[in-house]
């Protein structure tokens, strides 16, 4: 299921180069690795965690990013112990992590994820440039309970394939969406938790806005996560009201002296202000919508 010969939807911006470099990797690691190993690994795993059960319920869940850089901000953090970031975060009420394994421009590796993991009992996404089977039978052997597929970097039947393979190996997929027309192609593909990046991929500018403007789109059958931009406590607070049931982040918490203090600070700010009189509280669920959430899981 390798991308040979397709060009990514999105053009003229990082993402072409990531993903070029990503092919170049994965070409290395089949020369080293067997499928047939990879596969038998994969298997093996004899535990697994629910990381849509963890986004699921009242208020909005929050999952926390180790990321050790950026190609827009270069090295966010020079101090990068994962398993004392996991557990930082794991104490100040993070719902899930997301660990960075892209090796070339975000400095990550599946070993971060692998050691992150082991040091709590969250459930772990891995965040990465996903294309090829290979590479979910390569998250599901280091034991990731969910991982990214990028709408914009996939065709619409490898898009499909990778969810129903993520589905028969028991890993949830963040399937990542920028615009209302990927909202559709991520539906149609079968996605059940979708992720609404508020970075532009041209521009590196990202904008609450973005979230807020995609959210009807997102069927109540799905989870809606927001990715990105996300700030303060009131940023919470507007996607909770928008419906929104998880908000990824990561360089927000990075850049803190201690990212586990600055995310229980931001969870602490954000429950106060949600028992402040007249503040806005988050859509109502219908039976409906909770009987298909819970399909999700």
């Amino acid at each position: 299921m390798a991308l040979k010969g397709h060009r990514t939807p999105v053009t003229s911006t990082y993402l072409d180069e990531i993903m070029t470099t990503c092919q170049r990797r994965l070409e290395a690691v089949r020369a080293r690795i067997p499928l047939a190993q990879v596969q038998e690994a994969a298997q093996a795993r004899h535990e697994r965690r629910d990381f849509a059960g963890a986004l699921s319920g009242g208020g909005i869940r929050v999952i926390a990013e180790l990321k050790r850089a950026s190609p827009s901000r270069g090295l966010l953090r020079q101090d990068y112990r994962c398993r004392e970031l996991a557990q930082g975060y794991e104490g100040a009420g993070a719902a899930a992590l997301s660990v960075l394994t892209e090796e070339r421009f975000f400095r990550g590796s599946l070993t971060d994820l692998i050691d992150a993991r082991d040091a709590v009992g969250l459930p772990v996404l891995r965040k990465d440039f996903i294309f090829d089977s290979y590479q979910v039978y390569e998250s599901a052997a280091a034991n990731a309970d969910a991982l990214l597929l990028i709408v914009a970097a996939l065709p619409d039947s490898i898009l499909r394939e990778l969810i129903e393979l993520c589905g028969r190996l028991q890993i949830a997929a963040l399937v990542e969406v920028h615009t209302e027309e990927e909202v559709g192609r991520a539906v149609n593909a079968g996605a059940g938790v979708i992720g609404v990046n508020n970075r532009d991929l041209k521009t590196f500018d990202a904008t609450l806005e973005t979230s807020l403007r995609l959210r009807d789109g997102i069927p109540s059958s799905c989870l809606a996560v927001s990715e990105s931009g996300i700030k303060t406590a009131e940023n919470l607070l507007q996607l909770r009201s928008a419906g929104y049931d998880a908000a990824l982040i990561g360089e927000q918490l990075m850049t803190a002296e201690d990212p586990g203090t600055a995310l229980a600070a931001l969870l602490v700010e954000a429950e106060a202000g949600s028992q402040k009189p007249g503040a806005r509280s988050q859509k109502p669920e219908g039976e409906e919508q909770f009987q298909a959430k819970e399909r999700v899981r």
